[in-house]
C-alpha cells in the first residue's frame, strides 16, 4: 500500500489549474450557473477522468487516493444532501460530542489499512469501553441475569465526534475533487470514448459527464436497483451484484442520552443482551466529547418495525433500557432512532427480507469481459474479500480498484 500522507486540508495536491470537469477548489452544490429547464440534454457532457457515484467512506477514499496519484480531473455525485453515505453521526445538544447511528467501531489489529488511514489523517481513535459486568434479559418479568462481560478480542476503537469524522477528514484534505450533493445518479451509457453518465439534481435537471472510468460507490444491490446500465451487465455479475446483500439495509439502531453514565458506577460495562426486545444486543456508546448514552440494534424484523412504527419503538426501547439498567435509563435527555430499512439509498426491498446479522461474500468487483471491462469498478464495502460491509472494507475494495 502506497504511503496515506495528507495533503494539507484545502490545498491540492495534484497540477495548478482547473479541472475539466469543474472548478479546481471542490464544492457542495449545483454546478455553477443553473441552465435552464431542458438546457442540459442538448449540451454536451462534461469530459472527465473518473466519476465517482458516492460520497460515504468508499467514495471519498476513492477520491483522496487519486488525487494522491496525481489524478485532478474527477467529479464526485452523491444522491444524499450531505455526504457520508452509511456513516451517521448525530450531534448530542449542548455538547461536542456526536453519535453514531450506523458504523461505530473497527478493530486495528484486524483491519490495519482503516487505521493506517485514521491516523494519517490525525484522528485520534479511542476504545471502546468494555470494562464492568453485562446484563441478559430472558424475560420482561424478572430482572436482569448479571455476569462478567466478554472482553472484544481485538480491542474495538471508536472516533471521538463519531465516524463522521473519518469521513469530515477525508473531505477536508480534497483539493481538485468536483463534489456535488442532491445529484442521483440515473443511468451509465458505454460510448466508444467512455461512459456517459446521466444524473438528476436537487431541482430535477438532468446532467451530463463522459467519464473515462466509473466508480461505484455505492452497495452492488443498491445499483442494480437504482442504476441503468446500457447496453446491460453480463449475465453473472449482474445476478451477483443483485444477490449481494447490503450490510446496515435489515438493521435499526436506538440510541438514549444521558446527563452521567450511571451504569458504571454500579459496575457495569453498559452491555446487555435481551431475549424479549425490542432491543437484542446494547452497548456504552458514550464519547470523550462528555456524552453519556446507550445504544442497541433492534432485533425486530423490517417488516415488523414498519407496522409498529417508529413512536412505538422509540416507547418500547426506553421502557426495555429501564427494566435492563434501572429506571434512569427509561428517561433518557435525548434519543436518535434510524431505520436503515426505510432509507430508499440504502435499502431496496429485497433487504427488507434478510437476515440483519450476516456478512456475504464479495461478489466480483468489475468486468471481466465485454464492453464494461476497464470502464466500471464497484469500490463499495460490500465489494471488499475480506470485510465485505464493514468500514475496512470500503478501504480495500477502494486499494483494489485504485491502487
Amino acid at each position: 500500500m502506497r504511503e496515506l500522507a495528507a495533503p494539507a486540508p484545502g490545498r491540492c495536491a495534484c497540477a495548478a489549474g482547473r479541472s475539466r470537469g469543474g472548478d479546481a477548489v471542490p464544492q457542495d452544490g449545483p454546478p455553477g450557473p443553473p441552465a435552464g429547464p431542458g438546457a442540459s440534454m442538448l449540451s454536451a457532457p462534461q469530459r472527465i477522468a473518473h466519476l465517482i457515484v458516492g460520497g460515504g467512506l468508499a467514495g471519498l477514499y476513492a477520491a483522496y487516493r487519486l488525487e494522491q496519484q496525481g489524478h485532478r480531473d474527477t467529479v464526485l455525485l452523491e444522491a444524499r444532501p450531505a455526504l457520508g453515505g452509511r456513516i451517521l453521526s448525530e450531534p448530542v445538544d449542548g455538547l461536542p460530542e456526536r453519535l453514531d447511528l450506523g458504523p461505530t467501531w473497527y478493530w486495528p489489529d484486524l483491519q490495519w489499512r482503516l487505521d493506517q488511514l485514521v491516523r494519517a489523517l490525525g484522528l485520534a481513535p479511542f476504545e471502546q469501553h468494555e470494562r464492568g459486568d453485562m446484563l441478559l434479559e430472558r424475560t420482561p418479568h424478572a430482572p436482569p441475569m448479571r455476569t462478567p462481560a466478554y472482553l472484544s478480542a481485538p480491542t474495538g476503537l471508536r472516533l471521538p465526534g463519531g465516524m463522521r469524522s473519518l469521513t469530515d477528514a477525508l473531505r477536508a484534505r480534497l483539493g481538485c475533487t468536483r463534489i456535488l450533493t442532491g445529484h442521483s445518479v440515473q443511468g451509465l451509457r458505454r460510448e466508444d470514448a467512455g461512459v456517459t453518465v446521466a444524473a438528476l439534481d436537487a431541482e430535477g435537471r438532468t446532467l451530463h459527464w463522459r467519464a473515462e472510468k466509473v466508480l461505484l460507490a455505492l452497495p452492488p444491490r443498491l445499483a442494480m436497483a437504482r442504476l441503468d446500465f446500457a447496453p446491460a451487465l453480463p449475465d453473472a455479475l449482474a445476478r451477483a451484484w443483485r444477490d449481494t446483500p447490503t450490510w446496515m439495509a435489515p438493521h435499526a439502531k436506538y440510541v438514549a442520552v444521558y446527563a452521567r453514565p450511571f451504569w458504571r458506577e454500579a459496575g457495569l460495562s453498559g452491555e446487555a443482551r435481551s431475549a424479549c426486545g425490542p432491543l437484542g444486543e446494547i452497548h456504552d456508546a458514550s464519547g470523550p466529547g462528555g456524552a453519556a448514552a446507550l445504544f442497541g440494534f433492534v432485533g425486530l424484523p423490517a417488516a415488523t418495525r414498519q407496522r409498529l412504527g417508529e413512536d412505538a419503538l422509540r416507547l418500547h426501547c426506553r421502557a426495555q433500557l429501564g427494566r435492563i439498567f434501572g429506571p434512569p435509563a427509561a428517561e433518557p435527555l435525548q434519543e436518535f432512532w434510524k431505520d436503515w430499512a426505510q432509507d430508499p439509498l440504502t435499502a431496496v426491498p429485497q433487504d427488507l427480507q434478510a437476515p440483519a446479522g450476516h456478512h456475504a461474500a464479495a461478489p466480483p468487483q468489475q468486468p471481466a469481459e465485454g464492453p464494461w471491462q476497464g470502464r466500471l469498478a464497484g469500490i463499495g464495502s460490500e465489494w471488499s474479500p475480506q470485510f465485505p460491509g464493514y468500514l475496512a472494507g470500503a478501504v480495500e475494495a477502494v486499494e483494489r480498484a485504485c491502487g
